[in-house]
């Protein structure tokens, strides 16, 4: 019988040992409670609490999103736009910033959510919606730089906000579209007259080439014909100054023979000379 309630106590004891048994990931941290108040922090790995007397609360330390709803939010310029945000974020993992999450805060994942939300509400109402749709990056840099400032106790580090969607009400909607496709055909028809222009420089630019090109090659004709004379110039100088001189007497020669004059033939050339006081040939004396 006693062996039985040993038996019995023994497996309770064993029992009881395993129950307070917890196992911590990476990516959690775990806070010991003992009897409602907080005693130690505890880490990743195998740690062990007294089933009854204590408890461990697990937080998460890896990036989390917070999907908050969509809302509609009035701009300044009094239209109903519907904003959908998101909050990415992440407890730090170090005792002191796991504690504030806790203690300092009743749920950080709701009251991150609210404080969103709110913040959203309050910088987008304050511009108009043309602003909200265009400078997105600099409203998340203002939510963001908003939501560091306001948690700075809680442990959590805002990592990045944001903004989803924004839709302005359908009538707006339509507006915008005809504007953007208004915008878009300026874009192509400027785009279109840029072409046609650069096409007619081009044009330009070749014909000019041409032109140039004609220009070069009758220059250059011109200065191959110019040397050419030059050559055949010199060549006649070189060769032909003797027979000029003989060629201009024989001119002189063809000239006195229509003046009837006598031609003496010597060694040094034609000499022509004039018949004085003679009477001209009969026809015997000429045969």
């Amino acid at each position: 019988m006693i062996e039985w309630i040993l038996l019995i106590l023994l497996a309770i004891i064993v029992l009881y040992l395993l129950f307070g048994i917890r196992i911590i990931r990476p990516t959690q941290r775990g806070l010991v409670e003992t009897l409602g108040k907080y005693s130690r922090f505890a880490t990743s790995g195998f740690n062990w609490v007294l089933p009854g007397f204590q408890r461990m609360i697990v937080i998460n330390v890896t990036e989390q999103m917070t999907d908050i709803e969509p809302q509609e939010i009035i701009t300044k310029d009094n239209l109903n736009a519907q904003v959908d945000l998101v909050v990415y974020f992440k407890i730090r993992s170090d005792e002191k910033s796991v504690c504030n999450s806790e203690y300092q805060v009743r749920n950080v994942y709701q009251q991150l959510d609210t404080l969103a939300r709110t913040t959203a509400r309050n910088v987008i109402g304050t511009m108009p919606f043309r602003d909200v749709n265009s400078k997105r990056n600099e409203l998340n840099a203002k939510l963001k730089d908003i939501l560091v400032k306001e948690t700075k106790d809680w442990g959590v580090d805002v990592l990045k906000v944001e903004m989803k969607e924004i839709v302005p009400p359908k009538d707006v909607q339509e507006t915008m579209n005809k504007v953007i496709k208004a915008e878009n055909e300026k874009e192509a028809a400027v785009d279109f007259a840029t072409t046609r222009e650069t096409e007619a420089d081009g044009k330009r630019r070749a014909a000019i080439k041409e032109a140039e090109g004609l220009r070069a090659g009758k220059i250059l004709v011109a200065e191959g014909e110019a040397q050419r004379i030059k050559l055949v110039n010199e060549a006649a100088n070189k060769y032909f100054v003797g027979n000029a001189k003989l060629l201009r007497q024989l001119d002189v020669t063809e000239t006195a023979l229509k003046d009837n004059a006598k031609i003496v033939v010597t060694d040094k050339g034609v000499t022509p000379q004039l018949i004085i006081g003679e009477l001209p040939l009969t026809k015997k004396e000429a045969k």
